[in-house]
């Protein structure tokens, strides 16, 4: 019975049985437990048969402690005998439909018992029947309902073998995985991602690493056996060698000598069209380009001061900021290196200075443990360690804008009470922080996270608003509006005086879903005559805003803030990868709200 698990195959078998439980009709408190231990799992830097081996599974947000037994379960035999129980009674086929776009739980029960579908060739046999136009002879099917079927059919065969990208945080935490174990191997000087991971891309395909070493046989032997390597793909040169991983993920390991290290780094970073245009500039210069270094292909005298190779006729550099000095450009940030207009700055030394991960001040998107009741996933930490952790980051100011309390299932003055209740609790930690210390202490705020309905309103009652500090608007439902809709829905709701923030602005989930539709110019004028923040949302399947968007965004003057949407304090650390996203999108740090100081944000926030 197999044992070891991919997340990805954890996180389905959690998502069977949320199916299960929703054709059961069970509560939905349980269903929804299930939904976010899968999601959490999917998207975990860590594998969590790795996190089971070192006892750290109460580490993931969403795993309680059933769902934590059951995993243990698992691991230990190979299956897990509630599961099985669950699923006992329903038709094996209805797990299968549930993988193609569009059919839900329900609709997959319903086909597989009606239809009998055979194991095996269950999408065969549903695909077949509805040419023939037996599905529309469903009850409570029709002849729409089977053709959005056969197209979703259409779609799920055309991503059947295509491999989902790695989300940025996933592959990030992968390199680095294996960069600490290559750091052990004495023959290591130092080693670097390459490629997209680099340049710090939302999703990563395979994972390539550059090592700098003067033996390199001693360090693909030593990588070679990385105890999660399944297979050696290549190993017949001294340069690469190839593997898969345990968890079916391809690292291309690519070695060089100190002398032309930095010329590799460069070589091997840059998106396909940057390089492509570096070469060009490079030639119209007499200049060739490789991963050994560079060439002179007129006959001019050697350039004094650089490490020339008269074996190789080639210039070696060791760093990349002296390749970049060498073609008489500035040092370009890898995560400028997409053929967006870097080449021409470098040259006129207009790059900008990007931001840092140090500059950030505060974090206005974080999920606490109040009770807040919402229909929506709460926070697993408390107020208090929430503080604490952000304290230790260096930050002056923090806001908890948990989800707004459901409006199904609390009268109005149900919600204002909850909200006040909030701000008193906020206002007693705030003063009894001020009591403690001489200094000024870390400022929390009171802060809520909206849904925005259809129609634009807030799923707020007006009342509650006096109670909080500032409010972030965002988009959970309803996708499918057309993009005039969808803009006016954004407009009205940022109209309100306590709205701050457009969280995740664009909707997206990578490798699940594209975004919804706006006319960001409209959302940009607005933004910027009105004060408003569009967010970076740090959640490694949003990373949203999109750097291109960014880019646009800043170009017009709009502020940006990074929130990282924690709902546990180990999420924090995912700042990162927002502040990745905003160099990939040119940003400084006076662009970003949140590295202001506590007195200038709090001017900001009153405007």
């Amino acid at each position: 019975m197999k044992k070891t698990f991919t997340n990805q195959e954890i996180a389905e078998l959690l998502r069977e049985i949320a199916a299960a439980y929703i054709v059961k009709n069970e509560d939905r408190f349980k269903i929804m437990a299930y939904e976010n231990a899968a999601a959490s799992i999917e998207h975990a830097t860590s594998d969590v048969k790795d996190l089971w081996d070192d006892r750290k599974l109460d580490q993931l947000a969403g795993v309680g402690p059933n769902i934590a037994s059951y995993l243990d379960e698992l691991f230990k035999t190979g299956k897990v005998t509630h599961f099985d129980e669950v699923k006992k009674d329903l038709p094996k086929a209805m797990f299968v439909l549930l993988a193609i776009p569009g059919i839900g739980p329900k609709t997959a029960y319903q086909l597989a018992g009606e239809l009998k579908l055979r194991q095996g060739k269950e999408i065969v046999d549903l695909e077949n029947m509805g040419k023939k136009g037996k599905i529309r002879e469903i009850e409570g099917f029709g002849e729409k309902t089977e053709k959005d079927i056969l197209e979703g059919i259409v779609r799920f065969r055309k991503g059947q073998t295509k491999e989902k990208r790695m989300l940025l945080p996933v592959a990030d935490s992968l390199a680095h995985e294996v960069l600490d174990y290559l750091e052990q191997c004495p023959a290591v000087i130092r080693g670097d991602a390459l490629g997209s991971l680099r340049r710090m891309v939302s999703t990563i395909g395979d994972i390539d690493i550059a090592v700098e070493t003067t033996d390199p046989k001693k360090v693909i032997d030593w990588f070679t056996r990385y105890p999660k390597v399944r297979k050696v793909l290549d190993q017949g040169q001294q340069s690469l060698v190839r593997v898969i991983l345990d968890n079916g993920k391809q690292i291309d390991l690519r070695l060089q000598t100190p002398e032309s290290y930095g010329a590799m780094l460069q070589y091997f970073t840059g998106s396909k069209s940057h390089n492509i245009s570096l070469r060009e500039f490079a030639l119209k210069n007499e200049m060739s380009l490789s991963e050994h270094g560079i060439k002179i292909l007129s006959q001019k005298s050697k350039f004094k001061g650089q490490n020339y190779n008269s074996k190789l006729k080639i210039y070696q550099f060791e760093k990349e900021e002296s390749f970049y000095d060498f073609l008489g450009l500035d040092w370009i940030p890898p995560e400028l290196r997409e053929d967006q207009g870097e080449i021409t700055a470098a040259v006129q030394h207009r790059l900008p200075k990007l931001i840092e991960p140090k500059d950030i001040k505060g974090d206005l998107h974080l999920h606490s443990d109040f009770p807040i009741e919402t229909s929506h996933d709460e926070g697993g930490s408390s107020i208090e360690e929430i503080v604490r952790k952000c304290e230790g980051l260096g930050y002056e100011y923090v806001g908890l804008s948990e989800h707004n309390p459901s409006i199904s299932q609390h009268r109005e003055n149900e919600i204002i009470t909850i909200i006040k209740k909030k701000k008193a609790l906020i206002d007693q930690i705030n003063y009894s922080s001020e009591k403690r210390t001489n200094n000024l202490p870390i400022k929390i705020l009171n802060g809520l996270e909206i849904d925005i309905q259809p129609s634009g309103k807030l799923a707020l009652p007006e009342g509650a608003f006096k109670y909080l500090d500032y409010a972030i608007v965002s988009i959970h439902s309803s996708f499918n509006l057309s993009r005039a809709r969808m803009t006016d829905r954004v407009l009205k709701a940022l109209s309100h005086s306590k709205i701050k923030i457009f969280g995740h602005p664009t909707g997206r989930m990578l490798n699940r879903r594209e975004g919804y539709e706006l006319d960001w110019e409209v959302i940009f004028d607005f933004c910027l005559k009105n004060n408003k923040w569009l967010e970076i949302n740090c959640w490694p399947e949003r990373l949203d805003l999109p750097d291109n968007l960014v880019l646009q965004a800043i170009k017009k003057g709009v502020k940006i803030i990074i929130n990282t949407d924690s709902h546990q304090v180990d999420q924090l650390k995912m700042m990162k990868y927002g502040v990745a996203v905003a160099r990939r999108g040119w940003a400084e740090k006076n662009d970003i709200i949140n590295t202001l100081n506590l007195n200038r944000f709090m001017d900001e926030l009153d405007k």
